[in-house]
């Protein structure tokens, strides 16, 4: 086998490659599971030694990418960002300059940051200016999403696809992008999607109003339930009496009452414990809640306190423990501490009990629970993209440490750039100075690294060095530069482009761009073109995630908040995709070519 193993080894990491794409497509398992058991099966087969295998632990894109989290958490515990509704929100409902403004600070700031906080703090400000000024949040939250994405694309810093690209050229003996080569690109490609969403973009966008009052436009989105207070003024009336039919924006799809299932007909009399089950906007659920007679379904969280704990809103993760499972299976008040009031999903109705319905991937739960759950379950991403109060705990609270945050911040960037120290080491200082200031406490800063992100890049490091070692990269790189020679070094990068993100539309990013890269590095050689013209193209192609919902982390965010369908992505984002990718290709042929 020992003898064999040189002429097998490609074969095997190709089968080993391919089982982990399948199994990432299909979400067989959580991304970070799938690319350490595609780590450990090249380990067990012998394409890769021990010291390969781990050699992502030590690589300085693991340690930036952790330090960074840390840096990111600091800056928003602070409420450094807190200003953003003047500076982006104009006073009158003019929706082409927000569109503008919002792009135009997502973008900066995601620059630097990490996107999904940003993205997360600036929902529910989009969602109050929009129902302020009657514009249909629908207009505003993909280009929220994308602005969050291009921008990722302008640094080094500014996603952990970028530093894992680093990470993976910098262990294969090539000179990694400085922290702002990527700005020749992602900066053009911000440009781009701006006007884009300022003409196009913007009619192929749905409009779909906060409001809707018609079934079909939305309003079965969001399921939810009361229960009738026995000995309440409501007892005895029918629903039209009692007020319950003419809700607007929501409607009683039927009643329970002691485990049958009643019709909701206008002069159906209540009776006390009955729960009513109801379809429409979360907005009327806010309402009910303060109506006489009326109270939550499930037990209260704090029995003390009764009525009057904060809702927040939270958007479950592909990779939740919920997924698949009801809340009633999943003990969610036991686990979360918080009681789910409502579900919002956008492409069914949502039929029976809710404690009893399947959750989905991208469904918004509406949560009653004590002050501290958005800190608590914001800092990881295990379970929620996002979690957000609603109402008037929307906003965080600044600790007056806002300034020092943005200077630490400043500083680890103006180090870094001015080459004085390596962004690993900036980033590395930036996060202990963030804690040892008192601007994010140890425990948040533990919370804020996101562990399976780190693994995720683990494997893909391994997978990377297997691609090289084993000469698969070489073997599927001569498959590119064929066909792509014939019409230039310029037809090899935009194949390699394109193929990328095919790929992460299908796949984690991170694991797109392991994929790819050692490709694109052996096509670079092919063809006699700089390494980082290729490297920096697979970076931003692997973050360029427009089509789908699921490719990028921010766009099933803001799915629900926008009110979204799946199909609404494929309609803006193709236009937009070919748009980043032609001036992606366009600009590091022109820099680096």
């Amino acid at each position: 086998m020992t003898d064999l193993l040189p002429a097998l080894a490609p074969w095997i990491t190709l089968a080993v490659i391919g089982l982990a794409v399948l199994a990432l497509a299909h979400e067989w398992l959580r991304p970070e599971l799938v690319m350490l058991s595609a780590m450990a099966a090249l380990l067990a087969t012998g394409v890769l030694g021990p010291d390969e295998a781990f050699a992502g632990l030590s690589n300085s894109a693991v340690l930036a990418v952790a330090s960074l989290y840390v840096v990111a958490a600091g800056v928003r515990a602070t409420g450094a960002l807190q200003f953003v509704d003047a500076l982006i929100f104009p006073a009158r409902p003019h929706l082409p300059l927000a569109t503008g403004r919002l792009m135009l600070f997502t973008a900066a700031s995601s620059a630097f940051l990490n996107n999904t906080p940003i993205v997360a703090m600036l929902i529910p400000r989009v969602q109050a200016w929009c129902e302020q000024h009657g514009i249909s949040s629908s207009k505003l939250m993909i280009p929220l999403s994308y602005a969050a994405i291009v921008g990722g694309t302008t640094t080094l810093i500014g996603t952990s696809t970028n530093l894992l690209v680093a990470g993976l050229m910098e262990s294969s003996g090539y000179e990694p992008p400085g922290l702002f080569d990527l700005a020749w690109i992602g900066v053009p490609a911000t440009l781009v999607a701006m006007v884009y969403f300022l003409t196009l973009g913007s009619r192929l966008l749905p409009e779909r109003a906060n409001d809707d009052r018609q079934a079909e436009d939305g309003l079965k989105a969001c399921a939810f339930e009361m229960r009738v207070v026995p000995g309440s003024p409501l007892v005895g009336k029918t629903l039209e009496d009692a007020g319950l039919r003419a809700l607007g924006e929501a409607y009683v799809a039927h009643i329970q009452r002691d485990r049958k299932v009643l019709p909701s007909s206008p002069d159906t009399l209540l009776v006390g414990d009955d729960v009513l089950s109801f379809v429409g906007s979360a907005s009327v659920l806010d309402r009910l809640l303060g109506e006489t007679g009326l109270q939550p379904v499930q037990e209260s969280v704090d029995t003390d306190a009764g009525q009057g704990l904060p809702l927040f809103e939270a958007v479950v993760a592909p990779g939740s423990s919920l997924v698949g499972r009801s809340l009633r299976d999943a003990r969610f008040r036991e686990r979360f501490q918080g009681v789910v009031l409502g579900i919002q999903r956008q492409d069914a109705a949502i039929e029976g009990p809710i404690s009893r319905v399947p959750i989905q991937a991208g469904d918004l739960l509406v949560i009653e629970a004590r002050p501290g759950f958005q800190r608590r379950w914001n800092s990881s991403r295990d379970e929620f993209y996002l979690v957000a109060a609603r109402g008037s705990e929307r906003r965080s609270q600044s600790n007056g440490r806002a300034p020092l945050a943005l200077g630490i911040l400043f500083a680890v960037v103006a180090v870094a750039a001015a080459g004085w120290a390596s962004i690993v080491t900036t980033a590395f200082l930036g996060a202990l100075a963030m804690v040892a200031g008192g601007c994010i406490s140890q425990s948040e800063a533990r919370k804020s690294v996101d562990l399976n992100v780190l693994l995720v890049i683990v494997g893909a490091l391994a997978i990377g060095a297997a691609m090289e070692s084993s000469g698969l990269a070489g073997m599927l790189a001569s498959l590119i530069t064929g066909p792509g020679l014939a019409v230039g070094t310029l037809g090899v990068l935009l194949l390699v482009y394109f193929m990328t993100s095919l790929l992460t539309e299908l796949i984690t990013n991170n694991a797109a761009a392991a994929l790819m890269l050692g490709i694109a590095l052996k096509a670079a050689e092919t063809v006699g073109a700089p390494p980082i013209a290729f490297g920096l193209t697979v970076a931003v192609a692997a973050s360029a995630s427009f089509i789908t919902p699921i490719g990028y982390q921010t766009n099933l965010m803001v799915m629900a908040a926008g009110n979204y369908k799946f199909g609404d992505y494929a309609r803006v984002g193709a236009g937009l995709s070919l748009l980043i990718g032609l001036t992606a290709v366009t600009m590091i042929g022109l820099v680096w070519l």
